[in-house]
């Protein structure tokens, strides 16, 4: 009857049953798949913090290391998650450098990929580091012919070596900056251990250290190096001494970079000078200088930025979390403090203060001009100042606000304020600050290790204010992939109006770039020739790396 019902060719029950059987599987699969959606995605980006609002854990733990995150994030796609989108080899030891595989557990996934084409170079760079790196057969060659003093041909591997100078910040943008000069010519990269790279940084590179052995044979004249030295580059072209046309090259030259570098040192920015400097095995820089976007305007170099780059504003959010990993010492800082302070926020807004003022602060109008900046752009809520009743919501939203300072008056103003008065939104406001040092301390170790932890710490938030002229606030911005708002920088005692404006990209400024156009070899204002490099917010005569469509 059934037969006759549906046809000869109708659907049996056994039929029918046994395709229950293959469909039930599938329906529960999707079922586990979007049991819990997260409201992230419909705004682009998943977050991939460990740390979340409810059941906060004191210690994060690395995936495949057991406790309830590793089994939350163990089908995690490990490409774009603990490699960075690839930016990351596989690989290393992580209980030698916990921060290395771990730090996506507590930022966003970046909406910032690399290219496929970068991936493939640091790829390439790894396997030349590996080649020529400290106490390999290509190194120790090399090293002898240094040794030797004679001009000479062509090496295995040639080398630049970065000094160890000027503040935390400006040693981190500069050494990005050295670490992108040595993918676009080729080079090896040694970093100068100064007294405490080691001690804040993890080796970036697989097999090899970055580190310049201790016997380095001109370790000991880097101090001395200036643009008077009788190797310095800028010196020996301003005295005639090179000669672009001979055919054996010096064993070494040294590059001075640095904020007070003069006209002859400035020709480095040159395609001719690239075309000399290509034969030099050993080239030692000394830079305090974020120097990226005048790279980008050496003809020669154009075509493996824009392949490097596709968004050219990114160059230091990629190589900066390729390169920096905070030493496991930084990283107790960083996870113990936002574990303790920030982990439970639903929102998390870094303000980085620097006042460039000899005299000592807080200052009045500084305090006014951070006001005036959170509450006009709604970065914080305005407060009560009637002190009307509030019923506060039990499921008010927090904010976590994370100040840095070398001074704690501001944050005591901020904290207070949201204390002693409710907020018009029914928010809540907790007000936090790390440190507060007084004045900085270049040379102290734990005084590098907390700069280090806290620009790193405003990295993690969701919305940055920086100080102008501040490398402090470039390095957390570029980490982190934020465009932050740039508080002004003040005159005369009073708060500017407009108080700050928004970043036209992530990238860190160039303070001191040239002004000069090799080809015709006069003036010029190099932040007009392309469209991806303009004058920063923050300082007028500063250049920035910006992608074509961002806006002015």
């Amino acid at each position: 009857m059934q037969a006759k019902r549906f046809g000869s060719n109708g659907i049996t029950f056994t039929q029918i049953f046994a395709y229950c059987l293959v469909a039930l599987p599938i329906i529960f699969a999707i079922s586990l798949i979007f049991r819990h959606p997260s409201s992230d995605r419909t705004m682009g980006f998943a977050d991939a913090r460990v740390l979340e609002n409810r059941g906060v854990k004191q210690n994060a733990t690395p995936i495949g290391a057991g406790g309830s995150e590793g089994v939350l994030f163990q089908h995690a796609d490990k490409y774009n998650g603990r490699l960075l989108g690839g930016l990351l080899a596989d690989g290393f030891d992580e209980a030698a450098c916990t921060s290395r595989y771990s730090s996506f557990l507590y930022r966003k996934i970046s909406l910032h990929k690399p290219s496929s084409y970068l991936i493939s170079r640091l790829r390439s760079y790894e396997d030349l580091h590996k080649r020529c790196g400290p106490n390999t057969q290509s190194y120790n060659k090399a090293l002898e012919q240094l040794k030797s003093g004679n001009k000479i041909g062509l090496t295995d591997c040639n080398y630049i070596v970065w000094i160890s100078f000027s503040g935390l910040g400006n040693r981190i943008l500069s050494l990005a900056s050295t670490f992108l000069y040595a993918l676009l010519t080729n080079r090896v990269l040694l970093v100068d251990q100064g007294k405490d790279m080691a001690d804040l940084f993890c080796d970036p590179f697989p097999d090899k250290s970055w580190l310049l052995p201790r016997d380095f044979p001109l370790i000991d004249q880097f101090d001395s190096f200036n643009q008077n030295s009788p190797h310095c580059h800028g010196n020996m072209l301003k005295n005639n001494a090179i000669n672009s046309s001979a055919m054996s090259k010096p064993s070494y030259l040294y590059l001075h970079l640095v904020h007070d570098y003069g006209d002859h040192d400035k020709l480095f920015f040159c395609d001719g000078e690239q075309s000399f400097l290509e034969n030099v095995p050993w080239l030692i820089m000394k830079t305090d200088n974020y120097y990226v976007p005048s790279l980008f305007l050496i003809p020669s170099f154009e075509t493996e930025l824009s392949n490097l780059f596709p968004e050219k504003g990114t160059v230091f959010h990629h190589l900066g979390r390729y390169l920096f990993h905070p030493s496991n010492h930084v990283w107790g800082l960083i996870t113990r403090y936002y574990q303790t302070y920030l982990a439970k926020a639903d929102e998390r807004i870094g303000i980085q203060i620097r006042t460039f003022d000899s005299r000592r602060g807080p200052f009045k109008h500084v305090m006014d001009q951070i006001l005036a900046c959170t509450l006009k752009e709604k970065l914080l809520p305005a407060v009560d100042m009637q002190d009307s009743v509030v019923n506060p919501s039990e499921n008010a939203k927090l904010k976590a606000v994370l100040v840095t300072s070398l001074l704690s008056g501001y944050s005591e103003d901020l904290r207070n304020m949201y204390w002693e008065h409710p907020t018009m939104t029914g928010e809540v406001v907790g007000v936090y600050q790390p440190s507060h040092e007084e004045f900085q301390q270049t040379e102290k170790q734990m005084h590098n290790r907390k700069a280090w932890a806290e620009m790193y710490l405003l990295s993690l938030t969701d919305v940055l204010v920086t100080s102008a002229w501040s490398t402090f606030g470039y390095v957390a911005q570029g980490l982190g992939g934020l465009r932050p708002w740039i508080l002004y920088k003040t005159e005369n005692d009073t708060a500017p109006d407009p108080p700050c404006r928004r970043a036209m990209s992530t990238e860190p400024c160039f303070h001191a770039p040239p002004f000069y156009d090799c080809k015709a070899k006069k003036g010029i204002d190099t932040g007009t020739l392309v469209p991806h490099v303009r004058h920063c917010e923050d300082i007028s005569w500063g250049l920035k790396v910006v992608d074509d469509h961002d806006d002015l």
